[in-house]
């Protein structure tokens, strides 16, 4: 009998497709979406180490800065009388004795004793984010920590004072001759001016470049 002819359907449903392998080395890429990054460009933003336990040498300077002042305000009352100016520099500079029952420039001096436990209140209260701040503020920061040891010092130089004496004691007496007088000042307030000035610079020149 004569062979039937194949079908040619039968080799085409036999035969497994042929499946094309891609040898070529993958690229070593990052994709995120339709984007793609090399793993070199990948970087980590380095996380800010704050001051933490170094924190205490700052504590040692708002220290030193508080000791100088009661130190300089106890020479003051001992050897000063009140409101007698003695001559440093002529015609620029005095030693005079005063007390501020109030704040900074005598403000709300003049009431009738609530300012006391009033600006008391608010240094205890700035004493306590200063010292909690500065275990916070980055490492990097020193310009920052500098200026918050100074205010804290001085703000804790001041509250002494009103809780001790019920006032500040001032005996820094800058002026002109007779036509021109800064109000009378102490160590303390050179230390939370100099701080504010420097807290000041840091927040608008390094902060920025910190963050960047």
């Amino acid at each position: 009998m004569p062979k039937s002819a194949p079908n040619p359907t039968d080799s085409s449903e036999n035969k497994q497709p042929q499946v094309e392998i891609d040898h070529s080395p993958t690229p070593a890429h990052a994709t995120t979406g339709s984007s793609t990054t090399p793993k070199g460009r990948l970087k980590k933003t380095p996380k800010m180490v704050a001051n933490g336990s170094r924190a205490f040498m700052w504590y040692l300077l708002a220290l030193a800065v508080l000791i100088i002042d009661q130190w300089t305000k106890w020479l003051a009352e001992t050897n000063l009388n009140f409101l007698e100016p003695v001559p440093v520099i002529e015609p620029f500079l005095n030693w005079t004795l005063a007390y501020n029952y109030g704040a900074a420039f005598s403000f709300l001096a003049d009431q009738a004793g609530w300012q006391k436990w009033f600006f008391a209140g608010l240094a205890l209260v700035m004493s306590l984010f200063l010292i909690s701040y500065l275990v916070k503020a980055p490492r990097k920061a020193k310009l920052l920590s500098f200026g918050l040891a100074l205010v804290l010092g001085g703000a804790l130089g001041n509250l002494i004072d009103r809780l001790l004496h019920g006032h500040v004691i001032d005996f820094i007496h800058v002026h002109y001759a007779d036509v021109w007088h800064y109000p009378i000042f102490n160590i303390a307030d050179i230390g939370i001016c100099i701080g504010v000035a420097l807290i000041v610079i840091d927040m608008l020149f390094l902060e920025k470049k910190r963050d960047a």
